[in-house]
């Protein structure tokens, strides 16, 4: 399922808490494309803490917590990192990742609490989801076979790789717009893993942060960059993003287009890709200017421009996730959509 669709299901999930309907979700993915940025996300929204439980490097009197003795009986403490309301508040994201990394001795003591939503006398308070993630067996990581009673006693979505969606939060959290505009160029990169080769740096939703990182860091520096860049999203990623880097040299003057003025779209492939990547970045950084609207209306003038329409399309679709619908209302748009014809515009 694609990250968008999953962002819907998991705040659902989270809200359901209130009306008892919750089930716990478990999330299966290759490492790096996003599963806890995506959970951690939902928490943010909501303004809600969320407690992070690696039970990979956990014992199982980890979670069930230590015995001590009360008369002639024996008694068990709560571990201080399960939720309760006086500690952390009533509602909230439990959230045990690399689930499919702990041993069975530590995900049987998590059968109870995901389940029963209990640990003996512990209760997770009701306002709490509970989320897990992992990854498949097939990835090449430390992991173990879900035992049947604990995958019972989940609801399982796999986790997809969807370039819109991430360049959608990769405007909204200011990556770089080279970054993104090479992965418009060659989507096939944004995640590139194959498990056979063990790699230890490929292309992943996690490494082109780093890229963007590296960029900020070297980017004034040459002869470090390269080496950077191909230290977070491989050799080869990294040798191709630094020559679509060094040609954005040849880009059209965006401010003469932000201005009005007559400009040509050009006519490589990768430049076409850098500039409308580089146009919805300034769409997002005008945003509050009180010229704003006169600037989406060059923008847009400037999409119709593209002689092959779908880089236009795409161009203004970027734009639209990143400002709003208020692109609706400008002037141009109306014109822009009659010189796109049958070529449909999908959120």
């Amino acid at each position: 399922m694609r990250p968008a669709h999953l962002c819907i299901v998991l705040e659902r999930e989270f809200l359901s808490t209130v009306d008892g309907h919750h089930t716990p979700v478990m999330l299966w993915g290759p490492p790096g494309i996003g599963k806890s940025q995506l959970v951690a996300q939902i928490a943010a929204k909501h303004q809600v803490p969320i407690i992070d439980i690696r039970l990979s490097q956990m014992e199982p009197s980890d979670l069930r917590g230590i015995p001590f003795r009360v008369d002639r009986q024996v008694e068990w403490a709560v571990p201080a990192l399960l939720p309760a309301v006086a500690r952390h508040g009533p509602t909230g994201i439990l959230f045990l990742d690399e689930i499919t990394s702990a041993p069975p001795s530590v995900s049987a003591a998590a059968y109870q609490l995901i389940l029963d939503r209990r640990l003996g006398e512990y209760q997770v308070p009701e306002g709490w989801a509970i989320i897990a993630a992992g990854n498949r067996q097939g990835d090449r990581g430390v992991t173990y076979t879900m035992p049947a009673p604990l995958a019972n006693r989940f609801s399982h979505f796999e986790f997809e790789v969807y370039l819109d969606d991430w360049v959608a939060w990769a405007y909204q959290n200011g990556i770089d717009e080279r970054i993104i505009a090479f992965l418009r160029f060659r989507p096939e990169l944004l995640f590139d893993f194959d498990p056979a080769h063990n790699p230890v740096a490929f292309p992943s939703p996690r490494s082109w942060e780093f890229a963007h990182r590296a960029l900020q860091k070297f980017g004034d520096n040459p002869q470090l960059l390269l080496g950077t860049l191909q230290a977070c999203v491989g050799p080869a990623a990294g040798i191709e993003l630094n020559a679509f880097i060094a040609n954005l040299d040849n880009l059209p003057d965006l401010a003469a287009i932000i201005r009005g003025e007559p400009v040509q779209p050009p006519k490589e492939i990768d430049l076409k890709y850098a500039v409308a990547a580089a146009l919805v970045g300034l769409a997002i950084r005008s945003k509050r200017a009180p010229n704003a609207t006169e600037i989406y209306g060059h923008i847009l003038n400037f999409a119709g421009q593209f002689r092959h329409r779908e880089m236009g399309v795409m161009l203004v679709s970027d734009m639209q996730r990143a400002i709003g619908s208020e692109l609706f209302s400008v002037p141009q748009f109306a014109q822009w959509a009659q010189t796109i014809g049958d070529i449909m515009l999908y959120e």
